[in-house]
């Protein structure tokens, strides 16, 4: 039988014991050692570590099985020692948040069918590899979910659709709820956290407690996302800050989940750090209702979003507009409150935003870069061929000037507000053309070609200032 061997730094963990495939022997050996370094490997007297799952800043993970079950059940094994060089404080802190994890689990997991079930949390400790000195380890044992995380299934599988999504969102709200319930907040939700099972299809939420991200060293993993005390992208201003987190803030992760999900694209590439919105909705296709709740909690201030997963719920079922109006937010519980960051790691997507003294009504609309250009290049077209109308209905001078740029602000200001869009642009271009055809013309042998000419040649020109004004703005705000 194979045996892993845990202790950090091993040079050859993996340990073979022919003797370990007799069942009898299996049971009732007392202890086997590591042939390279010494560790204990059958952990508590009935953990035997198979291979390895995952290591990071907090320590490392393993598949195991429990030889004090008739079916050696399978269980996942999670080790706690810290990377890097942390002061006793530190140390302390993160030694507290993994007993929490282990609390948390033990509270929730054997309450809720979507939360892994503890079974284990007990030290150990050996004699180090240093002469005249002791290595301690700490260890928590949980129900094993054999499966794939979300972030596994959209690399393989691809861009999830609107009723995977959903079917997501929801799942993880009615677990949110349950753990709201239990003044607990898990301040980690994003897709490499939730875990589907191949056994059954059920979504389970991972990762309780915070040690992973409070032990980590300050950098960037091999994925691309910060190691500080929060996932990079997926926290809201008020957690990466250190402020107070609130239900709301799981919320806000939820979010960014499902819109990485739908898009297939990293948050920081759905966030605009220069307007300091978020903009995803060019990138995926949602209802409308759906997309307007998303919308709601991704907004940066905490008491703007819905304050609990029954309250997305119930704006979800509703067949009525999500309400936009926010409550005020309920004062967290000292247990909830985050810990004192180890390292302060430099954020990089959605940045703290101050207080606002009065909530919007509605999230502001989101452009991307194709959308400007195509707007553009829709009221190029439309002025052009309303100059054409103006000038054969006789309307010239300072009164024909005025009608012109009403007229064109008011088609910037529906496509500002998203009454037109799309298909509708085509369409209502197509219309304008066709009435043009009706109109006196103001000069027979001008007037088509000022119908071929005009309004393209608008176009272009709006489309090139457009670009270039878009160009330099972004220029200058990286100047800045």
């Amino acid at each position: 039988m194979e045996i892993y061997c845990t202790r950090p730094g091993c040079l050859r963990p993996q340990n073979s014991f022919a003797d370990l495939d007799d069942t009898t022997t299996l049971k009732t050996v007392q202890q086997k050692f590591c042939t390279t370094c010494g560790m204990p490997l059958i952990l508590d007297g009935r953990y035997l570590p198979v291979r390895l799952l995952g290591q990071g800043g907090f320590g490392a993970a393993f598949l195991a099985r429990d030889r004090r079950t008739p079916a050696m059940r399978t269980c996942v094994v999670k080790q706690f020692q810290p990377a890097g060089d942390l002061n006793p404080q530190q140390l302390a802190i993160a030694h507290t948040l993994f007993e929490r994890e282990a609390e948390v689990l033990e509270r929730l997991g054997n309450k809720h069918p979507q939360i892994p079930d503890l079974m284990a949390f007990f030290p150990l400790e050996i004699s180090s590899q240093i002469p005249g000195k002791k290595d301690q380890f700490f260890y928590l044992v949980q129900e094993f979910i054999d499966g794939q995380n979300l972030e596994e299934e959209l690399k393989l599988q691809g861009n999830f659709s609107e009723e995977k999504v959903r079917e997501v969102f929801v799942e993880m709200l009615k677990v949110l709820s349950f753990v709201h319930e239990n003044d607990t907040i898990h301040r980690d939700i994003k897709p490499s956290n939730i875990m589907r099972s191949k056994t059954n299809g059920r979504l389970y939420l991972l990762d309780f407690g915070a040690v992973k991200q409070v032990t980590q060293s300050p950098g960037v993993t091999s994925s691309g996302r910060s190691t500080g005390i929060y996932s990079m992208g997926f926290a809201p201003p008020e957690q990466m800050a250190g402020r107070t987190v609130f239900p709301s803030t799981d919320l806000y992760a939820l979010a960014v989940t499902c819109i990485m999900l739908l898009t297939g694209k990293e948050p920081q590439e759905l966030f605009d750090a220069y307007s300091n919105e978020w903009n995803w909705r060019s990138q995926g296709t949602l209802s409308d209702r759906f997309a307007d709740i998303l919308d709601r909690l991704l907004l940066s201030t905490p008491s703007q979003r819905f304050q609990g997963a029954q309250e997305v719920l119930a704006a979800l079922n509703s067949t009525s507009p999500p309400p936009l109006s926010p409550q005020s937010p309920p004062s967290p519980p000292s247990p909830i409150s985050p810990p004192s960051p180890i390292s302060s790691p430099s954020p990089i997507s959605p940045p703290s935003s101050p207080s606002p003294i009065s909530p919007p009504s509605s999230p502001s609309p989101h452009f991307s870069t194709f959308e400007v250009l195509r707007g553009a290049a829709f009221t190029g077209f439309e002025g052009g061929l309303l100059l054409i109308v103006l000038q054969s209905l006789g309307f010239a001078g300072a009164i024909g000037t005025i009608a012109w740029l009403l007229i064109l602000t008011a088609l910037i200001f529906v496509q500002y507000r998203r009454f037109i869009e799309k298909y509708d642009l085509l369409i209502l271009a197509v219309v304008t053309l066709g009435i043009v055809f009706f109109i006196p013309p103001f000069n027979q042998a001008f007037f088509w070609q000022a119908i071929l000419f005009i309004p393209i040649f608008a176009s272009c020109c709006a489309v090139a200032f457009t670009a270039l004004f878009r160009l330099i703005s972004k220029l200058i705000a990286k100047l800045l």
